[in-house]
């Protein structure tokens, strides 16, 4: 038997329905199949008892959020490449193996675009945090085609390097994969693509290749104080405490001119300027 081309990554948490699909869309689209291992987080449900047959399997009795997760998987991975994929990714074609190839010939992030249910572009490849055009989005809603492109990397037409990419679908050479613990929740993508960044790597958006994601789904205030207080804690060690402060800002700006959107952008904004209030700062 031939080994895998590459080595798949799921990291499940009550996950049963949408790893059914991804599991499916894999066998569907992807010959030769890559080894997949299904990485379950302490779920309630029969994630566990979909992936059995179809992935290797590891249990864990607790969830130590998506990075620990991630790292039991990664370090059970035999190939040269892994792929992280969320639970909630459909591969629409054999795009996959392409990205596959392109993260082979050099070490490299690599993401796909991200396409939400209805084919709509996901916000999933990010600029650099802390920078001054990170306030452009927010405060100019108009912008010359380049310039946004450049602050809002997602909307690019063509395959272009980026700040950083959520790991819903991240693929990358196995030995490149290795998250900070300390964050269990939110942030971690955002940490790896930033290690990778200080030690000369880059990541890389490919839009000519497209998967769909059906996350996003709404979540409640406190964990985006969570989200806050990571992001910042993140760029603060990455990038240095003025970077920090100016992604907080911009972070602010860029909520408070979306408000009209609904209660989440509101929450995201309350979470924001929770992180930079006088208590905030203190702990911090």
């Amino acid at each position: 038997m031939s080994a895998a081309p590459f080595t798949a990554v799921v990291v499940t948490h009550d996950s049963e329905a949408e790893l059914a699909e991804l599991l499916d869309s894999i066998e569907r689209h992807l010959d030769p199949a890559p080894g997949v291992i299904v990485v379950d987080a302490a779920s309630g449900d029969g994630s566990l008892r979909v992936a059995e047959g179809r992935a290797e399997t590891i249990a864990l009795d607790v969830n130590p959020g998506f990075g620990g997760a991630t790292n039991a998987g990664v370090e059970r991975a035999a190939a040269d490449v892994t792929v992280l994929l969320n639970p909630d990714v459909v591969l629409l074609d054999d795009g996959l193996e392409h990205l596959v190839e392109r993260a082979r010939e050099r070490d490299v992030l690599i993401a796909p675009r991200l396409l939400n249910a209805d084919g709509s572009v996901q916000r999933s490849a990010h600029p650099l945090p802390g920078t001054l055009g990170a306030f452009l989005p927010a405060a100019l809603p108009w912008l010359p085609r380049a310039i946004r492109e450049r602050a809002e990397p997602y909307r690019a037409h063509t395959p272009r390097t980026v700040g950083w990419a959520i790991a819903a679908c991240l693929a990358a050479p196995t030995h490149l994969i290795r998250f900070d613990e300390r964050l269990h929740l939110f942030a971690e993508d955002m940490d790896l693509c930033l290690q990778a960044r200080a030690r000369g790597l880059r990541t890389f958006l490919h839009t000519d290749l497209a998967l769909m994601h059906t996350g996003g789904h709404s979540i409640e205030t406190e964990p985006f104080v969570q989200l806050a207080r990571n992001r910042h804690d993140v760029i603060e060690r990455r990038l240095g405490p003025r970077a920090a402060r100016r992604d907080d800002a911009a972070q602010i700006v860029t909520f408070a001119t979306r408000t009209w959107k609904g209660r989440r952008e509101r929450q995201q904004l309350g979470a924001a300027l929770e992180r930079r209030s006088p208590g905030q700062a203190r702990a911090s």
